[in-house]
């Protein structure tokens, strides 16, 4: 037809050039479509007939003018102008062909892929090609010219830049329309050559930068390049994957990448190779790359069927682990012991590189889904195949690196369901056992180096304090062997530091008790000297984990004492000749030589060297002070004589010598001091089970000081009294109080110290500093003087606080001289409060006598906030022991204590509220606004600390007696308003606080617990009636418990465990407990209502307003939840109101429960309450009726109620009848009570709820068989009698049938409660708060062990309460339910029978069809209109899903659903579906491997290949607008859309989801984008008919 046109046009305008003129348009204008096609038409017909050079420069002059303006015009046009692209392009291919000048194909190519190489500058220039169209256009110009080396090489190499730096969807358009053209126009040697280069590119690329985004560009060409690099063609230059070692590496890092499309299309890589590799049949294996020896891929034919199995499990496994859910992933765990058995079976045969399951291992590790993480770790853990020593080997850097990463999880470490609270979780176990494992099975020479980079990798990190824990205790549990060197104990240090960050103070202290326990199984003492290993030591802490007496010092004492002499000998332990002479002795030094020798060298300071600077490092009198300790204890051990004195001659020497020698060096007295303070904090031992008398060692050290006591105290007391005077001696200061206070506490029960002590010295020590404080002040401070004053208040604030301590007696004369202080702060010649708050004026920089001083006096502020907590520090004292602030002065000096509160820092807060609490109930009454301006600015400060543990408890505790003072508690509403309500509200803030810092609401119901009954002394029934007043208080303490998150019930959860340890972790016994448990309070107030006295009535009133309060708090859970979830929050309040109900029912007056509670406990009963709860109730309401068998008649009522309202909540007064035998005895009409029973019991038989029948059935049962109640009975019942034999014979009968009925009544018979469970034997503490709920599926952290009862608090024994259960029968049974639940076991065939097998052979064999044109001629056929979508569905194989996509796509009038197959259509299944939508639908077939092409095909046809997928750049369907011309390509339900097709998508649109699951049917995601595009569209076609 163009023919027949163009030559008639011809026979009118013979002139080619005009006619061409006549069909081009102005530069300026856009033309329509049918323009451009039919300027194409006539160049191309013309050049088949003329080849003249004016009709090619014509030619030419159309690719100028016309095609690259309108390019451009293109590329700046705001609609894409796709349709007007295609037809340029069209064009244009016709005039490069046309031509055929090398130099158009050279200037044409030269200025596209300067396009390409430049950069977007963000200009948006309308001048210029775009990037999209640059690719267009050198893709037509690449298949019009025939093939050119030069332009295709510039291409590639400029191409190859380009896929660096673009984004994806523009590197996937240079794939398929450059790259797919140059391949296709290339020969076969050509294309070799061309893949090569690409292929060497992109590996080296990637060897070069192994970085994320490289791995997943890199895969994303070559996943494009699939069917290329795959081919069965052969020749040389052409790249084979299956010999490329680098390309596995690249596989390798795209298995394990965070993206999933970038795993999909490494999997996709891997398995096409499998597949080549299967068809080749060829002996292949990758080349070795330098440096290894690793063979990552090898293929045998003559293995060929365990290298298909073994890859087939591989990809299977990998593919599963994308679905992220662990009961998805579970079935398919055995496959990758199999992966393991054939890769450990074969290490040394080189099929299968153990690198392959590093991969599976660290998907699992990074996966979203902590229980999948969880269950790939402790898979890890149990591999067998690591007890072989080569694989061990082969995974050592596996274990140093990704292992140790994701162990560093938290999460992992929480405990398993069957294991209790105080279990080591099941990871620690698992680890352990692994260590040991692992490092037995490492060939010899390489445990060192692997056990080494493990500790460095502990090292390296922040680890939190779980993680921590457990790596620690494992490595302590490795088999004694020398492994270690020096540069070990420098790694062990490292990971110590990472210790103290920590704020959990004992996990913290585990950690180091295990680390210390390693090092000293694991180190080589041979390649370790004496100063590295004291060295090492001094790093933990005594008061956490290295204290005298603990099991861990004797271990310690045990490991020197076997490995003395085996010490390395250093350069400076030969130099000196003592040590020669020991070592000569013996095979090496002597423990002892060497401390004598090391003490020597600390105190050897030589004259000349004194200066007046700081102190020297604490941490050489640290290491000395332990290595002195150490060394008395291991003679000790030896049964030698400890030697002390000889050991500590040099520094007694010194002591001796401070207060006689005034020209003693003062580094030398500051380092002996410093010494002497280390060795009497660190001599006491820890330990409870020895007493302080059996210790030799201290008792001699203490003696030994005992005879310098008096020099050093003449020491301290001249330099206290007015030598000090330099900036730095405030430093010196502390350290010199520091060993007075010591000496003091050692040294204050000898009588004669103690008597000179409290007569002599102290009344010097504060006649000299209160001399210096009251001296007048200068006019210009002078340095010297300033710090005269600030170490003169810091030495009675020490005197003073030791005072506060009792350890000076009241009427000695140091007491009546620290009470002269009085005079000091409270002149009766001034004002009150002259010395309140005084400051330290900063010395002007004149009086400076050294210029370093100038520096020093940025701290000044330190200085000056010490000195003023120093004064209240004396004040506090004054006030506790003497009173000394009287009425009038009491408001000025509390103003002043707020005034201090607010200039202090946090850590000198609490001798102001030791003041406040004790001036407070003076003013209360008086300055009311004061007093609640106190409490809140104190309340203010303490939650300024609540982020900083150091501080915030002691300061919390002082805080707590203050402000719930039993003075201020005593006030009322109507006394005092603002107070009350001041403390109210503190009291909501402190329990908002409680909620998530666990152990604060144990300081204030611990303090309340000890005012309102004090455990010694007479108890006041003013103070006691507090409790009254704040039963709140109490009533929040019964229902405590709050749900912690699960981080925080972890950490809990694992000190439980530290704990139960015991002695063994040294741990235990170096950290005081704290009672942080968060069921502290509960225990607490349990205790305390138990020590109540049922005949006070003060008592009786608060158990009874107790018990109301808590009934309320029950009815209005009830009345807001009429249903909860087991172990929620409502669920375990309501568990624990009911059990402190019962723990105090035998306290209560008859006439209360009888009045009071009991009409609550039936109403209770009716409500819908989880198991625990039902119980409780029941077992109550049994109780009541036991000690109140006249009230029966409010069981019976609860029976007449109307039908509806009760419905299976029956069952809990059913239960009650169960145990009549407990109430029967006490009824008085025992004949009229029982008939009641039978009859009531018997009219619940016949109802239709089946679980109500079985309760009733039991009831009758055991009211039927009661002792006596039956003979008397039996001749009245009637026909009653008759009955009830035929129901009991039913229930009977039930036994010998199989079905659900005889499960459920045996079940219910064998249920605790009703089988081993008595209501008054099993009256106990240990059934209401743990027997019970354990038994009831309560969660465990829910349970109170008795070890709680017992550990926290003193409990009071009570006989009718007692804390054990008498029998323990009840104890020992497991939890079980009644109601059916059967679960079966599926078999191993069952179990696979749901896996997916998707690992197949690749066939890509593709047709060229066109499928458009028939579903135009069927179109036309049916008469119906049509939109412009095509659905493609040739990756979906479920008849189900295709039948309903196929109706779905006819209602909304799709041009056609692509399918594989047709034969579909013929399936029941689809037709089901369908409902004959086939018949009026277009239907299309394009096999799955022709996808690649078809989609090609369409996008050149203007198509946007919409891709129904979750990438990570997909769109949102909501904000998405769908072209007129879309193609919705579909997934496969399993699969998705393949790697090698996501490249040929224009876009990838996801449907937003809120959901768990995260995942719809595929027909389902198919309809929503059906109707949304529909949706958009429906207005360009007013005919279309409404849905």
């Amino acid at each position: 037809m163009s023919t027949f046109l163009i030559n008639t046009l011809l026979s009118h305008y013979p002139d080619p050039e005009n006619l061409i003129n006549t069909l081009c348009w102005p530069s300026s204008s856009r033309p329509e479509i049918e323009e451009i096609e039919a300027l194409t038409v006539l160049i191309k017909e013309l050049s088949n007939k003329s080849q003249e050079e004016r009709f090619i420069c014509k030619v030419r002059s159309v690719i100028w003018d016309q095609c690259m303006p309108l390019l451009k015009t293109i590329s700046s046009a705001d609609d894409g102008g796709k349709d007007l692209l295609s037809s340029v392009c069209g064009l244009f291919a016709v005039c490069v062909s046309t031509c055929q000048a090398a130099d158009v194909s050279e200037q044409v190519s030269h200025g596209l892929l300067q396009v390409l190489m430049t950069r977007d500058d963000g200009n948006n220039e309308t001048g210029r090609l775009d990037v999209d169209v640059a690719i267009e256009v050198t893709a037509v110009l690449l298949s019009s010219i025939s093939y050119d080396g030069d332009i295709i090489s510039r291409t590639l190499s400029c191409t190859l830049c380009c896929v660096k730096d673009l984004s994806d969807s523009i590197v996937s358009k240079i794939i398929v329309r450059i790259w797919f053209t140059i391949l296709k126009s290339c020969h076969k040697e050509a294309e070799a050559e061309v893949l090569h280069q690409i292929w060497e590119d992109l590996l080296s690329w990637h060897q070069r930068d192994q970085t994320e985004p490289v791995s997943a560009r890199v895969l994303l060409c070559l996943t494009a390049l699939s069917d290329h690099l795959y081919s069965l063609e052969t020749s040389q230059n052409r790249p084979d994957p299956r010999r490329s070692q680098r390309f596995f590496r690249t596989i390798q890092a795209g298995l394990i990448h965070k993206d999933s499309v970038t795993r999909k299309r490494a999997l996709y890589l891997l398995t096409r190779c499998v597949a080549l590799a299967e068809i080749k049949e060829e002996d292949v294996f990758t080349s070795v790359e330098p440096h290894t020896d690793e063979i990552l891929f090898r293929w045998m034919p003559k293995q060929q069927q365990i290298l298909r199995e073994f890859w087939e499990d591989f990809a299977l496994v990998l593919e599963t682990l994308e679905e992220n859910q662990i009961h998805v992933i579970r079935p398919v765990l055995n496959r990758i012991d199999v992966l393991v058995e054939t890769t450990a079976t074969d290490i040394q045969g080189g099929l299968f590189s153990p690198s392959w399951l590093l991969c599976v291992y660290q998907r699992m590790f990074h996966s979203e889904n902590k229980a999948v993480m969880k269950e790939g770790v402790n898979h890890l853990l149990e591999l067998k195949a690591l007890h072989r020593s080569a694989f061990a080997l082969a995974f050592s850097q596996f274990v140093i690196g990704p292992l140790m990463d994701v162990l560093a999880e938290s999460a992992l470490y929480h405990r398993a369901p069957q294991q209790n609270i105080r279990d080591c979780p099941e990871l620690g176990v698992k680890l352990q056992i692994f260590m040991v494992n692992f490092f037995s099975s490492l060939p010899e020479e390489n445990r060192g180096s692997v056990l080494l980079q493990i500790i460095q990798r502990l090292g390296s990190r922040q680890w939190c304090a779980v993680p921590l824990l457990f790596l620690s205790q494992a490595l302590s549990c490795l088999p004694p062997c020398p492994l270690l060197r020096s540069d070990g104990l420098h790694a062990f240090r490292e990971v110590l530091r990472c210790t103290m960050i920590t704020h959990q103070v004992l996990l913290r202290g585990a950690s180091q008790c295990f680390l210390l326990r390693a090092a000293l199984c694991l180190t080589d003492v041979s390649t370790v000297s004496l100063d590295e290993i004291f060295g090492f030591l001094v790093h933990f802490r005594a008061d956490e984990s290295l204290c005298r007496g603990t099991a861990l010092w004797k271990e310690l004492c045990n490991w020197l004492q076997t490995n003395e002499g085996r010490f390395l000998l250093t350069d400076g332990d030969l130099g000196s000749s003592e040590l020669r002479t020991a070592t000569a002795d013996c095979k090496g030094v002597s423990i002892f030589s060497y401390v004598q020798q090391r003490l020597k060298t600390f105190l050897a300071v030589p004259a000349n060297s004194d200066h007046k600077g700081s102190l020297p490092d604490p941490a050489e009198a640290e290491l000395l002070a332990r290595a002195v300790l150490l060394t008395a204890d291991l003679q000790k051990t030896r049964d030698e004589e400890p030697g002390l004195e000889l050991l500590l001659q040099p520094l007694l020497d010194v002591l001796r010598r401070l207060s006689t020698n005034v020209y003693l060096v003062l580094h030398k007295t500051d380092k002996s001091l410093q010494l002497l303070l280390r060795l009497l904090q660190l001599h006491r031992r820890r330990s409870d089970t020895e007493q302080e008398n059996e210790d030799v060692v201290a008792v001699d050290l203490k003696t030994h000081m005992l005879s310098v006591v008096d020099s050093v105290q003449e020491f301290l007391l001249r330099r206290l009294s007015g030598e000090l005077r330099e900036l730095c001696d405030v430093e010196r200061s502390e350290l010199y109080l520091s060993v007075l206070r010591e000496l003091v506490l050692t040294y204050s029960t000898v009588s004669w110290y103690g008597s000179n002590l409290q007569q002599n010295y102290i009344p010097k020590l504060t006649t000299h500093c209160l001399r210096i404080l009251n001296e007048p002040s200068e006019q210009n401070p002078s340095l010297p003087g300033q710090v005269q004053r600030a170490v003169s208040m810091a030495t009675l604030a020490l005197l003073c606080d030791m005072a506060d301590r009792g350890v000076l007696k009241s009427q000695s004369e140091a007491m009546r001289s620290l009470h002269s202080l009085t005079d000091y702060f409270y002149p009766s010649s001034s004002s009150s409060s002259q010395h309140l708050n005084q400051t330290l004026l900063k010395p002007t920089t004149a009086t400076l006598s050294h210029p370093e001083d100038g520096l020093l006096l940025k701290d000044w502020g330190r200085i000056v906030a010490q000195f003023i907590g120093d004064q209240w520090t004396c004040l506090s004292f004054l006030q506790k022991s003497a009173g000394t602030v009287r009425a009038p002065e009491a408001p000025e000096v509390l103003r002043a204590a707020v005034d201090a509160l607010a200039l202090l820092p946090g850590h000198l807060i609490l001798p102001v509220l030791d003041f406040m609490a004790s001036v407070l109930p003076q003013v209360v009454q008086c300055e009311e606004s004061l007093c609640v301006e106190a409490m809140c600015a104190s309340w203010k400060v303490v939650q300024a600390l609540s982020t900083n543990p150091h501080d915030f408890w002691s300061t919390l505790q002082g805080f707590v007696h203050l402000a719930f003072d039993h003075g201020l508690l005593q006030l009322t509403e109507e006394q005092n308003p603002s107070i009350t309500a001041c403390i109210q509200q503190i009291l909501s803030e402190l329990m908002e606080l409680a909620q998530v810092r666990s152990g604060v609401f144990n300081v204030l119901i611990q303090h309340c617990c000890e005012t309102w009954l004090p455990a010694e002394g007479v108890q006041s029934d003013a103070v006691f009636s507090t409790a009254l007043l704040h039963i709140n208080i109490l009533t929040e303490a019964c229902v405590y418990g709050p749900v912690f998150r699960r981080d925080q019930r972890l950490v809990q959860e694992v000190q439980s465990y530290v704990e139960q340890l015991g002695d063994t972790c040294a741990a235990n016994t170096a950290v005081s407990s704290d009672n942080r448990d968060d069921q502290f309070p509960r225990v607490c107030a349990l205790a305390f209502l138990c020590r109540l006295n049922p005949s006070d009535r003060l008592h009786q009133r608060l158990m009874e307003e107790l018990v109301q309060r808590l009934l309320g708090k029950d009815a209005e859970i009830s009345k807001c939840k009429v249903r909860y979830y087991s172990n929620s929050i409502q669920h375990r309040v309501k568990n624990r109101v009911w059990q402190t109900l019962l723990l105090l029912l035998h306290k209560l007056r008859p006439e209360f429960v009888s009045d009071c509670v009991l009409s609550h406990v039936c109403e209770a009963g009716f409500c819908s309450n989880q198991a625990s709860v039902k119980y409780l109730i029941e077992w109550t309401l049994i109780l009541i009726l036991h000690l109140n068998p006249s009230r029966i008649q409010n069981l019976w009522n609860c029976f007449g109620l109307e039908h509806e309202k009760t419905k299976t909540s029956i069952c809990t007064f059913l239960s009650v009848l169960v145990h009549l035998n407990v109430i029967f005895p006490k009824l008085q009409d025992k004949e009229v009570q029982w008939r009641r029973a039978v009859e009531v019991s018997l009219q619940w038989c016949f109802s239709h709820n089946f679980s109500v029948r079985l309760y009733a059935l039991l009831a009758l049962k055991s009211v039927w068989e009661l002792e006596d109640a039956r003979v008397l009975m039996e001749g009245n019942l009637g026909g009653l009698t008759t009955v009830v034999q035929a129901c009991l014979q039913q229930a009977e009968a039930m036994q010998q049938n199989t079905g659900n009925a005889m499960k459920n009544w045996s079940r219910i018979q064998e249920h605790f409660f009703f089988s081993a469970f008595h209501p008054i034997r099993d009256y106990s503490v240990e059934t209401i708060f743990q027997t019970f709920p354990s038994l009831s599926e309560l969660a465990e952290d829910e349970w109170l062990p008795l070890w709680k009862f017992e550990s926290f608090v003193v409990f009071p024994m009570c006989a009718a309460l007692p804390l054990k259960n008498r029998v323990r029968d009840l104890c020992e049974l497991q939890p079980g339910d009644w109601i059916q639940q059967d679960k079966g076991v599926l078999e191993q065939d069952e179990r696979w029978a749901e896996v997916q097998k998707k690992i197949t052979p690749w066939k890509l064999s593709v047709q060229e069809q066109e499928p458009e044109l028939m579903a135009q001629q069927r179109a036309a056929r049916l008469g119906k209109l049509t939109s412009n979508l095509l659905v493609v569905a040739s990756l979906i194989d479920k008849p189900t899903n295709l039948g309903g996509l196929c109706r779905t796509c006819e209602i909304f009038g799709a041009k056609a659903l692509v399918l594989d197959s047709l034969r579909h259509i013929n399936d029941k299944q689809f037709q089901a579906l369908s409902v004959s939508s086939e018949l009026w639908l277009p239907m299309l077939e394009v096999k799955p491997a022709e996808l690649s092409d078809y989609l090609q095909l369409k996008k050149r046809e203007g198509y946007w290949v919409i891709g129904v997928e979750q990438t990570s750049n997909s769109q949102s369907l909501q904000d998405y607008t769908f072209p007129e011309r879309s193609l919705l390509l579909l997934g496969n339900e399993r699969e998705g859309i393949p790697a090698n097709l996501l490249q040929l998508v224009d876009v990838c649109v996801e449907i937003p989801q809120h959901g768990v699951i995260r995942s719809l049917n595929v027909h389902v995601s198919a309809a929503l984008l059906v109707w949304e595009y529909t949706r958009q569209h429906l207005g360009q076609n007013p005919a279309a008919p409404r849905c």
